[in-house]
Protein backbone atom coordinates (compact mmCIF):
# COMPACT_ATOMS: atom_id res chain seq x y z
CA UNK A 1 0.00 0.00 0.00
CA UNK A 2 2.00 3.07 -1.17
CA UNK A 3 -0.12 5.54 1.43
CA UNK A 4 0.10 3.14 4.15
CA UNK A 5 -0.64 4.87 7.43
CA UNK A 6 2.09 3.70 10.67
CA UNK A 7 1.50 5.15 13.82
CA UNK A 8 4.51 5.06 16.67
CA UNK A 9 2.77 5.14 19.37
CA UNK A 10 3.28 6.47 23.01
CA UNK A 11 6.75 7.48 22.53
CA UNK A 12 8.58 8.54 26.03
CA UNK A 13 9.92 11.30 23.99
CA UNK A 14 9.76 12.75 20.76
CA UNK A 15 12.61 15.21 20.00
CA UNK A 16 11.00 16.98 16.72
CA UNK A 17 14.35 19.34 16.22
CA UNK A 18 11.11 21.80 14.70
CA UNK A 19 12.04 25.55 14.74
CA UNK A 20 10.87 25.80 18.01
CA UNK A 21 12.71 22.46 19.07
CA UNK A 22 9.79 20.92 21.04
CA UNK A 23 10.39 17.09 22.98
CA UNK A 24 6.95 15.91 23.14
CA UNK A 25 6.71 13.66 26.10
CA UNK A 26 4.40 10.54 25.56
CA UNK A 27 4.23 11.43 21.90
CA UNK A 28 2.76 9.95 18.96
CA UNK A 29 3.85 9.91 14.84
CA UNK A 30 2.08 9.14 11.94
CA UNK A 31 3.44 8.69 8.71
CA UNK A 32 1.83 8.15 5.56
CA UNK A 33 3.26 7.20 2.80
CA UNK A 34 6.88 8.47 2.42
CA UNK A 35 6.21 11.50 4.54
CA UNK A 36 5.11 12.43 8.28
CA UNK A 37 1.21 12.75 8.51
CA UNK A 38 0.89 14.26 11.95
CA UNK A 39 3.26 14.73 15.53
CA UNK A 40 1.64 15.22 18.94
CA UNK A 41 0.89 14.28 22.52
CA UNK A 42 0.08 10.63 22.43
CA UNK A 43 -3.34 11.72 23.81
CA UNK A 44 -4.08 14.17 21.22
CA UNK A 45 -3.62 11.39 18.21
CA UNK A 46 -5.21 8.71 20.44
CA UNK A 47 -8.30 8.38 17.67
CA UNK A 48 -5.91 8.49 14.80
CA UNK A 49 -6.41 5.84 12.98
CA UNK A 50 -3.48 3.66 10.78
CA UNK A 51 -2.63 0.72 8.67
CA UNK A 52 0.35 -0.41 11.69
CA UNK A 53 0.15 1.01 15.24
CA UNK A 54 3.95 0.69 16.48
CA UNK A 55 4.36 0.43 20.36
CA UNK A 56 6.64 3.35 20.92
CA UNK A 57 6.92 3.33 24.64
CA UNK A 58 10.13 3.54 26.29
CA UNK A 59 11.09 5.23 22.95
CA UNK A 60 12.96 7.75 22.25
CA UNK A 61 12.35 9.16 18.47
CA UNK A 62 14.26 11.04 16.50
CA UNK A 63 15.17 12.61 13.16
CA UNK A 64 17.25 10.17 10.81
CA UNK A 65 20.93 11.04 11.40
CA UNK A 66 23.00 12.93 8.45
CA UNK A 67 26.70 11.74 7.86
CA UNK A 68 27.79 14.30 5.32
CA UNK A 69 31.17 12.52 4.12
CA UNK A 70 31.35 9.08 3.93
CA UNK A 71 33.49 6.59 1.85
CA UNK A 72 31.37 3.67 1.90
CA UNK A 73 32.88 1.53 -0.96
CA UNK A 74 35.99 1.00 0.05
CA UNK A 75 36.74 1.05 3.56
CA UNK A 76 34.93 -2.18 5.27
CA UNK A 77 36.48 -4.82 3.10
CA UNK A 78 40.19 -3.75 4.88
CA UNK A 79 39.17 -2.30 7.63
CA UNK A 80 41.32 -1.68 10.85
CA UNK A 81 44.68 -3.24 9.19
CA UNK A 82 46.29 0.31 9.14
CA UNK A 83 48.69 0.66 11.86
CA UNK A 84 48.20 4.39 13.33
CA UNK A 85 51.40 6.14 12.89
CA UNK A 86 50.95 5.38 8.99
CA UNK A 87 51.03 8.97 8.62
CA UNK A 88 51.13 10.16 4.77
CA UNK A 89 51.57 6.65 3.64
CA UNK A 90 47.36 6.38 4.52
CA UNK A 91 45.84 7.23 1.70
CA UNK A 92 48.37 6.12 -0.94
CA UNK A 93 47.79 2.71 0.48
CA UNK A 94 43.70 3.38 0.56
CA UNK A 95 43.46 4.04 -3.16
CA UNK A 96 46.20 1.20 -4.29
CA UNK A 97 43.61 -1.46 -2.41
CA UNK A 98 40.21 0.73 -4.14
CA UNK A 99 41.57 0.82 -7.34
CA UNK A 100 41.67 -3.01 -7.39
CA UNK A 101 38.28 -3.55 -6.22
CA UNK A 102 36.27 -5.28 -8.96
CA UNK A 103 32.06 -4.31 -9.33
CA UNK A 104 31.14 -7.31 -7.45
CA UNK A 105 33.61 -6.55 -4.20
CA UNK A 106 32.50 -2.88 -4.38
CA UNK A 107 28.68 -3.69 -4.31
CA UNK A 108 29.09 -5.98 -1.45
CA UNK A 109 31.62 -3.80 0.49
CA UNK A 110 28.98 -0.66 0.22
CA UNK A 111 26.41 -2.66 1.45
CA UNK A 112 27.87 -3.68 4.66
CA UNK A 113 28.94 -0.30 4.78
CA UNK A 114 25.08 1.14 4.38
CA UNK A 115 23.95 -1.68 6.71
CA UNK A 116 26.26 -0.23 9.43
CA UNK A 117 25.08 3.38 8.78
CA UNK A 118 21.24 2.35 8.94
CA UNK A 119 21.98 0.21 11.82
CA UNK A 120 23.00 2.55 14.28
CA UNK A 121 20.20 5.24 13.17
CA UNK A 122 22.36 7.26 9.94
CA UNK A 123 19.85 7.51 7.64
CA UNK A 124 21.53 10.09 4.81
CA UNK A 125 25.12 10.45 4.20
CA UNK A 126 27.11 11.51 1.54
CA UNK A 127 29.72 9.09 -0.26
CA UNK A 128 31.69 11.86 -1.96
CA UNK A 129 33.03 10.40 -5.27
CA UNK A 130 35.12 7.14 -4.26
CA UNK A 131 32.26 4.85 -5.99
CA UNK A 132 34.11 3.06 -8.94
CA UNK A 133 30.63 1.23 -9.84
CA UNK A 134 28.06 3.37 -9.56
CA UNK A 135 26.09 1.51 -11.82
CA UNK A 136 26.17 -1.71 -9.75
CA UNK A 137 26.12 0.08 -6.82
CA UNK A 138 22.87 1.51 -7.14
CA UNK A 139 21.53 -1.83 -6.46
CA UNK A 140 23.11 -1.61 -2.94
CA UNK A 141 21.65 1.89 -2.36
CA UNK A 142 18.09 0.48 -3.83
CA UNK A 143 17.94 -2.30 -1.80
CA UNK A 144 19.68 -0.89 1.51
CA UNK A 145 16.14 2.09 1.41
CA UNK A 146 19.08 4.47 2.25
CA UNK A 147 18.74 8.73 1.47
CA UNK A 148 22.47 9.06 -0.58
CA UNK A 149 24.40 11.88 -1.88
CA UNK A 150 26.69 10.16 -4.11
CA UNK A 151 28.92 10.83 -7.41
CA UNK A 152 32.19 10.52 -9.23
CA UNK A 153 35.46 12.57 -8.18
CA UNK A 154 37.77 14.07 -10.48
CA UNK A 155 41.11 16.04 -10.37
CA UNK A 156 43.10 17.28 -13.40
CA UNK A 157 46.55 17.88 -11.75
CA UNK A 158 48.73 14.80 -10.48
CA UNK A 159 48.43 13.85 -6.78
CA UNK A 160 50.27 12.22 -4.48
CA UNK A 161 46.99 10.17 -3.52
CA UNK A 162 47.17 8.10 -6.90
CA UNK A 163 44.32 9.22 -8.26
CA UNK A 164 43.38 9.11 -11.68
CA UNK A 165 44.35 12.44 -13.38
CA UNK A 166 41.88 13.11 -16.26
CA UNK A 167 42.14 16.06 -18.56
CA UNK A 168 40.10 19.09 -17.71
CA UNK A 169 37.43 18.24 -19.95
CA UNK A 170 37.16 14.48 -19.51
CA UNK A 171 36.82 15.71 -15.99
CA UNK A 172 33.96 18.02 -16.52
CA UNK A 173 32.23 15.18 -19.24
CA UNK A 174 32.32 13.10 -16.06
CA UNK A 175 30.90 15.08 -13.68
CA UNK A 176 27.73 15.97 -16.27
CA UNK A 177 26.99 12.30 -17.44
CA UNK A 178 27.25 11.12 -13.44
CA UNK A 179 25.20 14.10 -12.36
CA UNK A 180 22.55 13.21 -15.48
CA UNK A 181 22.53 9.82 -14.86
CA UNK A 182 22.32 9.08 -10.99
CA UNK A 183 20.57 12.85 -9.82
CA UNK A 184 17.06 11.64 -8.22
CA UNK A 185 16.78 7.75 -8.82
CA UNK A 186 15.06 5.43 -6.21
CA UNK A 187 12.43 8.12 -6.50
CA UNK A 188 14.55 11.21 -5.38
CA UNK A 189 16.46 9.36 -2.46
CA UNK A 190 19.50 9.67 -4.64
CA UNK A 191 21.20 12.62 -5.58
CA UNK A 192 23.96 13.55 -7.43
CA UNK A 193 26.74 16.26 -6.94
CA UNK A 194 29.69 17.37 -9.05
CA UNK A 195 32.69 16.20 -7.04
CA UNK A 196 35.95 17.68 -7.53
CA UNK A 197 38.13 16.41 -5.16
CA UNK A 198 39.87 18.93 -3.66
CA UNK A 199 41.40 22.72 -5.07
CA UNK A 200 44.91 21.90 -5.13
CA UNK A 201 44.61 18.97 -6.59
CA UNK A 202 41.83 20.78 -9.11
CA UNK A 203 42.43 23.65 -11.99
CA UNK A 204 41.10 26.44 -11.48
CA UNK A 205 38.54 25.69 -14.51
CA UNK A 206 38.10 22.35 -12.88
CA UNK A 207 36.39 24.09 -10.35
CA UNK A 208 34.71 26.59 -11.85
CA UNK A 209 32.77 23.90 -14.48
CA UNK A 210 32.03 22.11 -11.57
CA UNK A 211 30.21 24.80 -10.13
CA UNK A 212 28.66 25.73 -13.27
CA UNK A 213 26.88 22.04 -13.40
CA UNK A 214 25.41 22.00 -9.83
CA UNK A 215 24.32 25.56 -10.19
CA UNK A 216 23.11 24.58 -14.03
CA UNK A 217 21.34 20.92 -12.82
CA UNK A 218 20.05 22.43 -9.39
CA UNK A 219 22.28 20.05 -7.47
CA UNK A 220 25.18 20.55 -5.12
CA UNK A 221 29.09 20.51 -4.75
CA UNK A 222 31.73 19.58 -2.21
CA UNK A 223 34.87 19.42 -1.52
CA UNK A 224 37.77 18.05 0.43
CA UNK A 225 39.07 21.38 2.28
CA UNK A 226 41.51 20.06 5.06
CA UNK A 227 44.36 23.06 3.99
CA UNK A 228 47.94 22.37 5.17
CA UNK A 229 50.55 25.26 5.67
CA UNK A 230 52.15 24.42 2.78
CA UNK A 231 49.18 24.35 0.70
CA UNK A 232 48.36 27.77 2.31
CA UNK A 233 51.89 29.43 1.34
CA UNK A 234 51.67 28.38 -2.30
CA UNK A 235 48.32 30.40 -2.64
CA UNK A 236 49.28 33.26 -0.83
CA UNK A 237 52.59 32.77 -3.10
CA UNK A 238 50.36 32.38 -6.10
CA UNK A 239 47.42 34.07 -6.28
CA UNK A 240 48.05 36.66 -3.61
CA UNK A 241 44.73 35.34 -1.39
CA UNK A 242 44.22 32.67 1.02
CA UNK A 243 42.79 29.41 -0.19
CA UNK A 244 39.07 30.40 0.48
CA UNK A 245 39.24 33.92 -0.63
CA UNK A 246 40.55 32.74 -4.07
CA UNK A 247 37.70 30.44 -4.31
CA UNK A 248 35.48 33.53 -3.77
CA UNK A 249 37.26 35.77 -6.31
CA UNK A 250 36.92 32.51 -8.43
CA UNK A 251 32.98 32.21 -8.15
CA UNK A 252 32.69 28.94 -6.56
CA UNK A 253 31.50 29.84 -3.25
CA UNK A 254 27.55 29.86 -2.43
CA UNK A 255 25.17 28.15 -0.66
CA UNK A 256 25.02 24.82 -2.89
CA UNK A 257 28.80 24.16 -2.08
CA UNK A 258 29.71 22.00 0.79
CA UNK A 259 33.02 22.17 2.30
CA UNK A 260 34.25 18.87 4.04
CA UNK A 261 36.88 18.37 7.11
CA UNK A 262 37.47 22.40 7.45
CA UNK A 263 41.03 22.63 8.89
CA UNK A 264 43.32 25.18 7.98
CA UNK A 265 41.03 28.22 7.71
CA UNK A 266 41.76 31.62 9.56
CA UNK A 267 38.94 34.27 10.58
CA UNK A 268 39.05 35.66 7.40
CA UNK A 269 38.18 32.76 5.80
CA UNK A 270 35.08 32.35 7.92
CA UNK A 271 33.95 35.61 7.27
CA UNK A 272 33.86 34.60 3.66
CA UNK A 273 32.44 31.23 3.82
CA UNK A 274 29.40 32.94 6.07
CA UNK A 275 28.77 35.66 3.96
CA UNK A 276 28.91 33.41 0.18
CA UNK A 277 26.78 30.85 2.38
CA UNK A 278 28.83 28.29 1.63
CA UNK A 279 28.21 25.05 3.82
CA UNK A 280 30.46 22.73 6.16
CA UNK A 281 30.72 19.54 7.24
CA UNK A 282 33.35 18.68 10.08
CA UNK A 283 34.94 14.83 10.37
CA UNK A 284 35.87 14.69 14.71
CA UNK A 285 36.36 10.91 14.93
CA UNK A 286 38.88 11.05 11.52
CA UNK A 287 40.86 14.56 12.65
CA UNK A 288 41.33 12.98 16.33
CA UNK A 289 42.11 9.36 15.22
CA UNK A 290 44.58 11.16 12.64
CA UNK A 291 45.94 13.20 15.00
CA UNK A 292 45.17 16.69 13.06
CA UNK A 293 44.86 18.96 15.12
CA UNK A 294 40.87 20.13 14.67
CA UNK A 295 40.62 22.43 18.08
CA UNK A 296 44.05 24.07 17.10
CA UNK A 297 43.23 24.30 12.95
CA UNK A 298 39.78 24.72 12.91
CA UNK A 299 37.16 27.47 13.93
CA UNK A 300 34.00 25.65 14.03
CA UNK A 301 33.03 27.61 17.02
CA UNK A 302 33.73 30.51 15.02
CA UNK A 303 31.53 29.09 12.16
CA UNK A 304 28.89 28.57 13.86
CA UNK A 305 28.58 32.27 15.50
CA UNK A 306 29.03 33.32 11.86
CA UNK A 307 25.63 31.13 11.28
CA UNK A 308 27.14 28.67 9.15
CA UNK A 309 25.68 25.66 8.08
CA UNK A 310 27.56 22.60 9.35
CA UNK A 311 27.06 19.31 9.65
CA UNK A 312 28.97 16.29 11.01
CA UNK A 313 30.58 13.15 9.64
CA UNK A 314 33.00 10.30 10.37
CA UNK A 315 34.81 9.41 6.97
CA UNK A 316 35.52 6.05 6.57
CA UNK A 317 35.32 2.93 8.12
CA UNK A 318 39.37 2.60 7.27
CA UNK A 319 40.29 6.31 8.72
CA UNK A 320 38.44 6.74 11.22
CA UNK A 321 37.41 3.43 11.50
CA UNK A 322 34.16 3.83 12.86
CA UNK A 323 30.39 5.15 11.14
CA UNK A 324 28.69 5.93 14.00
CA UNK A 325 26.92 9.26 14.70
CA UNK A 326 26.42 9.41 18.00
CA UNK A 327 30.26 8.78 18.46
CA UNK A 328 30.65 11.86 16.81
CA UNK A 329 28.36 14.07 18.11
CA UNK A 330 29.80 12.77 21.56
CA UNK A 331 33.10 14.20 20.01
CA UNK A 332 32.47 17.48 18.94
CA UNK A 333 30.61 18.11 21.93
CA UNK A 334 33.76 17.78 24.22
CA UNK A 335 36.52 18.38 21.93
CA UNK A 336 35.79 22.16 22.12
CA UNK A 337 34.81 22.64 25.69
CA UNK A 338 38.19 21.07 26.25
CA UNK A 339 40.82 22.70 23.65
CA UNK A 340 38.32 26.00 24.57
CA UNK A 341 38.64 25.60 28.33
CA UNK A 342 34.80 26.55 28.25
CA UNK A 343 32.13 24.33 28.85
CA UNK A 344 29.84 26.40 27.04
CA UNK A 345 31.47 25.57 23.90
CA UNK A 346 29.66 23.26 21.26
CA UNK A 347 26.38 22.21 23.51
CA UNK A 348 24.96 18.77 23.38
CA UNK A 349 21.78 20.49 21.60
CA UNK A 350 24.06 21.97 19.16
CA UNK A 351 25.39 18.61 18.28
CA UNK A 352 22.46 17.12 18.12
CA UNK A 353 21.48 19.81 14.96
CA UNK A 354 24.86 19.36 13.44
CA UNK A 355 23.67 15.40 13.33
CA UNK A 356 19.93 16.67 12.19
CA UNK A 357 18.33 19.65 11.20
CA UNK A 358 21.66 21.36 10.06
CA UNK A 359 23.12 18.38 9.03
CA UNK A 360 20.55 18.42 6.95
CA UNK A 361 21.12 22.09 6.10
CA UNK A 362 24.62 21.46 5.48
CA UNK A 363 23.53 19.14 2.22
CA UNK A 364 20.68 21.12 1.15
CA UNK A 365 17.99 18.75 2.08
CA UNK A 366 16.33 20.59 5.49
CA UNK A 367 12.89 21.16 3.41
CA UNK A 368 12.52 17.38 3.31
CA UNK A 369 14.62 16.15 6.37
CA UNK A 370 16.24 16.54 9.70
CA UNK A 371 13.38 16.77 11.67
CA UNK A 372 9.69 15.48 12.67
CA UNK A 373 7.53 17.89 11.03
CA UNK A 374 4.60 17.45 8.86
CA UNK A 375 4.96 17.11 5.38
CA UNK A 376 8.64 16.29 6.01
CA UNK A 377 10.16 12.73 4.56
CA UNK A 378 9.51 9.97 7.05
CA UNK A 379 13.38 9.55 8.39
CA UNK A 380 13.14 8.60 11.68
CA UNK A 381 14.93 6.72 14.67
CA UNK A 382 13.67 5.00 17.66
CA UNK A 383 16.21 4.34 20.20
CA UNK A 384 15.04 2.04 22.75
CA UNK A 385 15.96 3.03 26.30
CA UNK A 386 15.71 0.16 28.03
CA UNK A 387 19.21 -0.32 28.49
CA UNK A 388 21.52 0.84 30.89
CA UNK A 389 23.38 3.12 29.88
CA UNK A 390 19.86 5.62 28.99
CA UNK A 391 19.41 5.70 32.26
CA UNK A 392 18.28 7.87 34.86
CA UNK A 393 16.34 9.51 31.95
CA UNK A 394 15.33 12.98 32.62
CA UNK A 395 17.12 15.18 29.68
CA UNK A 396 17.10 12.99 26.59
CA UNK A 397 18.98 14.77 24.37
CA UNK A 398 21.69 15.01 27.21
CA UNK A 399 21.62 11.25 27.11
CA UNK A 400 21.32 11.04 23.51
CA UNK A 401 24.96 12.78 22.93
CA UNK A 402 26.99 11.71 25.86
CA UNK A 403 25.15 8.45 27.40
CA UNK A 404 23.59 6.42 24.19
CA UNK A 405 25.48 4.78 21.46
CA UNK A 406 23.91 3.39 17.97
CA UNK A 407 23.47 -0.10 20.59
CA UNK A 408 20.19 1.04 21.51
CA UNK A 409 18.53 1.83 18.17
CA UNK A 410 15.40 -0.55 17.74
CA UNK A 411 14.02 0.94 14.84
CA UNK A 412 14.95 3.04 11.62
CA UNK A 413 12.48 4.79 8.77
CA UNK A 414 13.96 5.79 5.51
CA UNK A 415 11.82 7.58 3.40
CA UNK A 416 8.75 5.93 5.27
CA UNK A 417 9.69 2.06 4.71
CA UNK A 418 11.04 0.41 7.64
CA UNK A 419 14.60 -0.79 7.27
CA UNK A 420 15.37 -1.85 10.97
CA UNK A 421 13.23 -3.48 13.38
CA UNK A 422 14.45 -4.84 16.53
CA UNK A 423 17.81 -3.96 15.92
CA UNK A 424 18.11 -5.85 12.96
CA UNK A 425 18.27 -4.77 9.26
CA UNK A 426 15.58 -6.25 7.03
CA UNK A 427 17.24 -5.97 3.77
CA UNK A 428 20.03 -8.40 3.98
CA UNK A 429 21.86 -11.47 6.25
CA UNK A 430 24.06 -9.01 7.83
CA UNK A 431 26.43 -11.83 9.14
CA UNK A 432 26.38 -13.62 5.99
CA UNK A 433 27.28 -10.19 4.17
CA UNK A 434 30.14 -9.72 6.49
CA UNK A 435 31.59 -13.12 6.18
CA UNK A 436 31.67 -13.00 2.26
CA UNK A 437 33.32 -8.89 2.97
CA UNK A 438 35.84 -10.50 5.33
CA UNK A 439 36.96 -12.68 1.93
CA UNK A 440 36.77 -9.96 -0.55
CA UNK A 441 39.39 -8.30 2.37
CA UNK A 442 41.40 -11.09 2.16
CA UNK A 443 41.61 -11.43 -1.36
CA UNK A 444 42.23 -7.87 -2.70
CA UNK A 445 45.58 -7.70 0.45
CA UNK A 446 46.82 -10.86 -1.69
CA UNK A 447 46.11 -9.43 -4.90
CA UNK A 448 47.67 -5.64 -3.83
CA UNK A 449 50.99 -7.59 -2.25
CA UNK A 450 50.15 -5.46 1.06
CA UNK A 451 50.47 -6.74 4.36
CA UNK A 452 50.18 -4.66 7.52
CA UNK A 453 50.54 -7.37 10.83
CA UNK A 454 49.82 -6.48 13.99
CA UNK A 455 52.48 -5.05 16.32
CA UNK A 456 51.66 -7.59 18.73
CA UNK A 457 52.08 -11.59 17.94
CA UNK A 458 49.15 -13.51 16.67
CA UNK A 459 49.40 -16.94 17.67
Amino acid sequence: MPDATVKFEGARFIITMDPTRRIIADGSLVIQGQRILQVGKAAELAQVQADRVIDATDMVITPGFCNGHMHISYAHATRGIFPDDLGSAYLPNVFKLQAIMTEEEEYNTSLLAITELLKYGTTTFMDPGSTKYLDRCLDAYKQTGCRIITGTHVTDKPNPLGLPTYSTAEAIEIVETTIKHFDGQADGRISAWAMPFAPSMCSDELLLECKRLADHYGTGMTLHYNNGENYIEASVKETGLRPTQHLEKLGVLGNNVTLAHMLGQDESEVETLARTETRAVVVPTAAVKGGAGMTQTGLLPEMLDAGMAVGLATDAGNNSNLLETNRAMYLIAVLYKDARQDSKAIPAETALEMATIMGAEALGLADDIGSLEAGKKADLVLFDTRRAEWQTLFNPVNNLVYNADGRSVHMVVVDGQIVVEDHKPLFVDEWALAQKVQGIGEDMLGRAGLSFPPRWPIV
